[in-house]
């Protein structure tokens, strides 16, 4: 178990910080008060490369580029990259925040090309009224744009490649011809008021609330009673066998103990990568409820 210190790209609409990443632009890295076994280290090298996920918090202050990713397929043929389909997670808005999720009707490659020559392309959007606490599936090909006044957590395969369609006027490159390649004419409904478990192909999600008495709330299978104090204990899946498992703290605070000894003080925002072969007990402050999000992906 160890804390992960995110990588900070930043942009000119806000910042992301990859709080879980090995990915060749940038790796997260353990904190120097982890396990020992871990500390200083970037996830990279802690896997060997092999972690199937991307995970950041985004905080958009202004609005991003409307843009599109390609399917597995396409990336590897094309990129020799993998696919990005991915998720958000509403962390925080602003009253009134909204987000581009798909076309507002289906369109041909030729109507969108015209929409694009002509200027009108944002009238082609489907615009999503969102807030705190809602969650957004994005499939691969799915148009889509974060707007300003949003922070959130995204959870994704893998990948830095981001083909943009329309950048609002700004002077950014674009990527016209490919965006329109992998683009799907319809994306399915964004999905809304998060029920608190999500699971794709790619990665699982699974929020759990944790109360300062030791009992717990959301997926019993995932947090379940302790054996000798009666805390909530948390067993995490995976196969890589030293990165299995992400915990992003989203309320509270409280301390983590691993079964190899390791005990970590947690905040909001705080981000901790488990290994397979251990079990973690969630102790939260005294009185207050400790929320996470849990995220996995498959064996």
């Amino acid at each position: 178990m160890f804390l992960s210190i995110p990588y900070v790209s930043e942009k000119v609409w806000g910042y992301e910080r990859w709080i879980a990443s090995a990915h060749a632009v940038g790796n997260s890295v353990a904190d120097k008060d982890s396990e020992p076994v871990y500390a200083g280290r970037t996830l990279g090298d802690i896997t060997g490369g092999d972690f199937p996920l991307l995970v950041k918090l985004i905080q958009a202050n202004d609005t991003l580029s409307v843009q599109v990713h390609p399917d597995d397929e396409y990336a590897r043929r094309v990129e020799n990259t993998y696919g990005k389909t991915e998720c958000w997670y509403i962390l925080d808005a602003v009253p009134g925040a909204t987000l581009v999720c798909g076309l507002n009707r289906e369109y041909s490659r030729a109507e969108l090309e015209a929409a694009l020559k002509n200027g009108t392309i944002a009238d082609c959007l489907k615009y999503v009224p969102v807030s705190k606490g809602d969650f957004v599936f994005i499939p691969a090909g799915t148009v889509h744009a974060i707007q300003g006044g949003l922070r959130l957590l995204e959870v994704q395969e893998p990948s830095d490649i981001t083909y943009r369609l329309y950048d609002w006027g700004r002077p950014r490159e674009i990527h016209v011809a490919k965006a329109l390649e992998v683009t799907k004419c319809s994306a399915p409904e964004p999905v809304r008021n998060f029920s608190g478990v999500f699971s794709c192909d790619y990665f699982r999600l699974e929020k759990c609330v944790v109360s300062g008495s030791g009992s717990a709330s959301g997926e019993r299978s995932a947090v379940v009673g302790g054996a000798d104090k009666g805390e909530p204990v948390v067993q995490m899946p995976g196969n890589r066998k030293e990165a299995s498992a992400v915990l992003f703290i989203l309320e509270g605070e409280g301390t983590l103990s691993s079964s190899r000894g390791t005990e970590l003080s947690v905040k909001p925002e705080d981000t901790v990568i488990l290994s397979a072969d251990e079990t973690v007990s969630v102790m939260p402050v005294a009185g207050q409820n400790l929320s996470y999000m849990k995220i996995t992906f498959p064996a």
